[in-house]
């Protein structure tokens, strides 16, 4: 297999391991929610290495999709690498912008991304995807880490092609395209994607506008469009010639489907009509997929509502918006471009759309202007879904851009093109800011004392590699949650005279309760009971701070 070599590989690939987890502090006055909790939707301010270990005890292997917009590395975004590596060589680098006189700027790109790479691939569901927007500067170099050090190539899915429409010049070429990279956690887990949206059934072209001026309007229905039932029932609906006729093709059904394209010219009152005979009826297009409802649009054009489902979409995204769409939302939203080339929302909607439905989450650790949270919203509200959204952001307009744009998508933005984004496209979220770092070590010295909830999400999640669930906790017993094998408790105040004077007694282990057909696993600063008493009791002993049951690999 070949094998990329890059500065700093060696110092790099376990570096996320050596990662501390930091607390992550609740800003109710920042958030956009009546309680504020890790369960929420979620907007975190901080470096996003850090942010995304810090989210491992509650979101490990349950994340679905995932979404990331990192620095091209062209030279020209003033990104600095800012891991605090323990080497020579990356502590030179540190804090110093990446520009295109860089001579070491791919090694330095690429010691950024892997660590981060490896905890996002631990946040994935076995059958979650990563979807990487990236260009021609990192391209080959991404999907090579990719395929030898993160995911397997075996995982790979795609390099899917975005079709800008419009581009800049690049040499000898105008480039008009960028890419969307995908791999699998686990590409056996994966059936097809799920797609969900709306289609025109014709051309804009060949529509005259439907209004009270210009009544008429063509409709064009294309072969494979199914209607279940006799055919004659709908030929009975356009058989009035003096309100609806035929000026292209005939009715001709086969199997219960058009054989043939047919254009129909309606006047304005007939529309209704035809929408009320198609409603609830059992209609499919092309390819199979259920249409939920016929509609049209402003500009007289019939369309149709697919419900979800099973498609290959193809690998070059054609007329899927613009970055200078993007760029035009935004302002619209904040009134101002306050990035730099933002992605358009319709990108990302299209993107976590063939992964997610329902209660999935969707992660962006390089969040910018929350687009990825705006799209999530949207699909939302265009299906009835449930879909919750995580975003890091690590530079200081988190709050005023980042966050600004979603309170807004959520409540409305009145100037706002768009019907749902006018009126607000609802939904919460909390925000949180990254604390310092739990330091096992600091409970010897009673410096810098996590809170209660924060340790014990950490020796939870360490222990056990199962997700933390905060309700769980029962602080007046000791108890921080239930693990496939053990019940798990944690006898700690962060008050240095507590630690000093507590240990797991005979009595205290007594009062933990039952142990249903589970051991349980105590961590307390020292214990009164020798080996014998723990197996009777079903008890394993991790002493604070020296032990950890089972370390995350």
């Amino acid at each position: 297999m070949a094998v990329l070599n890059f500065k700093g590989k060696s110092f790099v690939q376990n570096y996320h391991l050596q990662v501390k987890y930091h607390q992550l502090i609740p800003r109710k006055e920042k958030s956009l929610t009546d309680k504020v909790s890790l369960h929420d939707n979620l907007i975190i301010h901080g470096d996003n290495l850090k942010a995304l270990k810090a989210l491992l005890p509650t979101y490990a292997g349950k994340i679905k999709c995932i979404y990331i917009d990192p620095p091209y590395n062209t030279g020209n975004e003033k990104w600095a690498y800012n891991d605090n590596v323990n080497s020579p060589m990356m502590q030179d680098w540190l804090g110093k912008v990446v520009d295109k006189e860089c001579l070491t700027r791919h090694d330095k790109w690429l010691c950024m991304m892997m660590p981060r790479l490896k905890l996002l691939r631990e946040l994935l569901t076995d059958d979650g995807v990563i979807f990487i927007s990236i260009d021609d500067n990192e391209a080959h170099r991404l999907k090579m880490l990719m395929e030898t050090d993160i995911f397997g190539e075996d995982n790979f899915l795609a390099q899917l092609v975005w079709d800008l429409g419009t581009g800049t010049a690049a040499g000898n070429f105008t480039r008009a395209h960028e890419y969307a990279l995908s791999f699998a956690r686990s590409k056996e887990s994966i059936t097809n994607f799920r797609y969900s949206g709306i289609e025109a059934l014709i051309s804009e072209r060949a529509v005259k506008k439907i209004s009270r001026g210009n009544p008429a309007s063509q409709i064009t229905f294309p072969p494979g469009i199914g209607f279940e039932g006799k055919d004659a029932e709908f030929t009975g609906v356009i058989g009035d010639r003096e309100k609806i006729r035929i000026v292209k093709g005939d009715m001709i059904f086969k199997q219960g489907k058009l054989a043939k394209p047919v254009t129909l010219e309606a006047g304005w009152a007939m529309r209704n009509q035809i929408l009320s005979w198609l409603d609830g009826k059992e209609t499919f297009d092309s390819k199979g997929q259920k249409v939920r409802r016929f509609f049209f649009d402003n500009k007289g054009r019939l369309q149709y509502e697919k419900e979800r489902g099973f498609v290959n979409p193809q690998s070059v995204l054609r007329k899927i918006a613009s970055t200078r769409k993007g760029s035009a939302v935004v302002e619209d939203i904040l009134g101002k471009t306050a990035i730099d080339f933002p992605k358009p929302v319709e990108l990302i909607r299209f993107l976590v759309g063939l992964v997610t439905s329902d209660n999935d989450i969707v992660l962006d650790s390089f969040s910018g202007s929350g687009t990825t949270a705006h799209a999530v919203l949207a699909l939302n509200k265009e299906d009835g879904g449930n879909r919750r959204f995580i975003l890091v952001e690590c530079e200081d307009y988190a709050d005023k851009i980042t966050a600004e744009r979603v309170r807004r998508v959520i409540k409305g933005v009145h100037k706002a093109k768009d019907e749902n984004l006018k009126k607000g496209l609802g939904g919460s979220f909390s925000y949180f800011e990254l604390g310092p770092p739990i330091e096992m070590e600091s409970i010897l010295s009673g410096d810098d004392l996590p809170p209660y909830k924060d340790l014990a999400r950490y020796v939870f999640y360490t222990s056990t590699g199962e997700e933390f669930d905060e309700k769980a906790v029962d602080e007046k017993r000791n108890f921080i949650g239930e693990s496939r094998e053990y019940l798990v408790y944690l006898f700690y105040k962060p008050n240095i005279d507590y630690l000093k004077g507590t240990a797991l007694t005979l009595d205290r282990a007594k009062a933990l309760g039952p142990y249903k057909d589970k051991r349980r696993l105590v961590f307390a600063p020292t214990k009164y009971l020798d080996q014998d008493h723990l197996d009777q009791l079903r008890i394993d002993f991790a002493q604070l701070p020296f032990e950890i049951y089972k370390l995350v690999k």
